[in-house]
């Protein structure tokens, strides 16, 4: 993998630890999350220190810079914003768009991206609920709760589910699942809606976001 690649799924990985939760990401967390050893990931930590990008004191929690924010708002806006287009004009499904968008975010040019965006009417979510940082890296959410901490008979619309496991997101969209769809909690794996409960998988309780 080219460097530059590296360092933006780095970034990126950092960038999603804490858009859903506040704390921050642990190196070993980091090197989990990437499936790398952890001395590989303590060297390029150093390397993204060195250029500005991340804060990091000695077994401490990783930061991005203001620097490191905006590259990697960008990164992470090329991505959402073209499993979106694949969902919206080329009939991809939300398990399948991850591994698509992971090769193409960096190979597109900025002016292919803007085009993409313009057609698409400057979507600010992708197919999962994840917010699309707009040209300026902002991003817009409402308060949320995770399944597994809502109370029950909590009311909310789905808000997010996370795309990290393809085979959890069919079984969920198998079950009526599905981004704005608004359910009622029984518990940690049970929504309600549609005038019907839902069982759902015991992996869902981390992976679906409501509105608070």
């Amino acid at each position: 993998m080219p460097l530059s690649a590296a360092v933006d799924d780095y970034l990126k990985s950092i960038y999603h630890h804490t858009e859903w939760q506040n704390e921050r990401i642990t190196p070993s967390q980091l090197a989990a999350e990437l499936g790398l050893a952890p001395s590989s990931v303590t060297e390029m930590v150093h390397k993204l220190a060195s250029q500005g990008l991340v804060s990091h004191r000695r077994y401490g929690p990783i930061s991005l810079t203001d620097e490191g924010q905006r590259r990697a708002a960008s990164i992470v806006r090329r991505h959402r914003l073209i499993e979106t287009w694949l969902v919206r004009e080329y009939g991809y499904t939300w398990d399948e768009v991850h591994d698509e968008a992971e090769v193409l975010e960096h190979a597109l040019s900025d002016r292919l991206l803007d085009r993409i965006d313009e057609g698409l009417g400057h979507p600010r979510f992708d197919p999962h609920g994840d917010a699309i940082p707009d040209a300026d890296g902002m991003t817009e959410r409402v308060p949320f709760v995770q399944l597994r901490q809502a109370t029950p008979g909590h009311i909310g619309h789905i808000l997010r589910v996370d795309d990290r496991d393809p085979g959890l997101l069919r079984d969920l969209d198998q079950l009526g699942i599905d981004v704005g769809r608004r359910a009622q909690v029984s518990d940690a794996t049970t929504l309600r809606f549609d005038n019907r409960s839902v069982s759902l998988p015991p992996e869902a309780a981390d992976a679906v976001w409501l509105s608070a």
